[in-house]
């Protein structure tokens, strides 16, 4: 008999949309993904680098010239200075790097707060290292954290406190007034904070990120986990990295050693020298809000509502005045009937709510959007 860690987890719904989607052959606005090309540049150096051979195992915690790099990219961004050698870890992406991280440093009986809607691979990491989620559940159109609430539930058992901004699914972000307080309250506490950061670079209307590298004293005590796929388009590639003090670094790298134990070398060297010209993620605000300002164009006079994305790839719409179906019935039911795939909101909660919020991805190419548009204007 097999006895489960995870007995009531299933696939995920990015695997259970993306299959329907390609079924029904409808616009796949549901997985995050980008649907445009990675840069011919990056490219050329990945060839560059397999050809000099550089094929063979990379050191467990990432090229040198990578974490170099890391390093000098933080210091410029954030301002705070991590030593490439004992706090940056190159990892097979963010989501690696997250399971890592909490493999490491949740024991048996530890407690997790967790802030609802969230990225459904945080909670099944928790529960399969013993731990516990205490969520806190956020509301549409918003998601603002209520920082009362977690004061709340933090006690002696609370190891770890996960944030994300911007914030996949909701697409808000937090704000330096956030961020100072959160600072705040994990104060004089051992509590870890873990930080997905992978979108960092994609914020919108003159808004700057809050990394929690920011913050000098949130800093000593947090993770903070990036994604080399969502700055240079190459999801599929699984590369990302993870910071923090030297201590919760060697933590993490006692479990990332039997779990990856290193990374794709070629990559990290073409990403290394890709990476000495800033210009290659800095454009990303500008890019990335163009897109969501022309779909939203686009969906003028449809029957939607929405408040415009903060951060993020992703835009979510409100159906209430189309229909008053379960999200997860309209998410299936519009991918088969109207061939166009959505991400429901109320997967990412641990009861589901029904706000009639579907999240759709707009990092794709113009043409695709108006598609989309063009279905979703129909449906009424």
């Amino acid at each position: 008999m097999i006895h489960s860690k995870l007995p009531n987890q299933g696939i995920t719904i990015f695997t259970t949309m993306s299959k329907l989607a390609a079924e029904a052959d409808a616009v796949n606005m549901g997985q995050g993904f980008p649907g445009f090309p990675i840069d011919t540049k990056l490219i050329g150096l990945v060839e560059k680098y397999m050809e000099k051979g550089w094929n063979q195992y990379a050191p467990m915690s990432g090229v040198i010239p990578l974490r170099r790099a890391i390093s000098q990219k933080l210091l410029s961004t954030y301002g705070r200075n991590y030593d490439p050698e004992t706090e940056i870890n190159v990892t097979a992406g963010a989501t690696q790097a997250i399971f890592t991280a909490i493999t490491a440093l949740v024991n048996e009986g530890d407690e997790v707060v967790l802030f609802a809607p969230a990225y459904d691979c945080y909670a099944p990491a928790i529960q399969v290292n013993g731990g516990k989620p205490v969520w806190i559940q956020l509301h549409y159109p918003d998601y603002s954290i209520q920082w009362n609430e977690l004061k709340k539930v933090i006690n002696h058992r609370t190891r770890m406190i996960i944030i994300n901004s911007p914030l996949n699914p909701g697409a808000s972000v937090l704000s330096t007034d956030d961020m100072e307080e959160l600072q705040k309250i994990v104060a004089e506490t051992d509590i870890i904070v873990l930080s997905d950061e992978v979108y960092e670079h994609i914020v919108f209307d003159g808004r700057q990120h809050q990394s929690a590298a920011r913050f000098s004293k949130l800093a000593e005590q947090s993770l903070l986990v990036f994604s080399f796929g969502k700055t240079f388009h190459a999801t599929g590639w699984k590369m990302g990295y993870i910071a923090g003090p030297a201590p919760l670094i060697a933590e993490f790298r006692k479990i990332h050693q039997y779990n990856v134990f290193s990374c794709n070398s070629p990559i990290q060297y073409a990403i290394a020298e890709y990476m000495e010209e800033p210009e290659h993620y800095k454009y990303l605000p500008d890019f990335y809000q163009r897109k969501r300002d022309y779909f939203l164009h686009l969906l003028e006079g449809s029957r939607f509502r929405w408040k415009p994305a903060a951060g993020s790839y992703f835009q979510l719409l409100n159906y209430s005045e189309i229909s008053r179906e379960k999200d997860t019935d309209i998410a299936i039911k519009w991918t088969k009937e109207h061939r166009i795939s959505s991400i429901p909101l109320s997967v990412f909660y641990p009861d589901p709510v029904q706000e009639s919020v579907l999240r759709f991805c707009f990092a794709k190419e113009d043409a695709e959007l108006e598609m989309a548009a063009e279905i979703l204007r129909e449906i009424k």
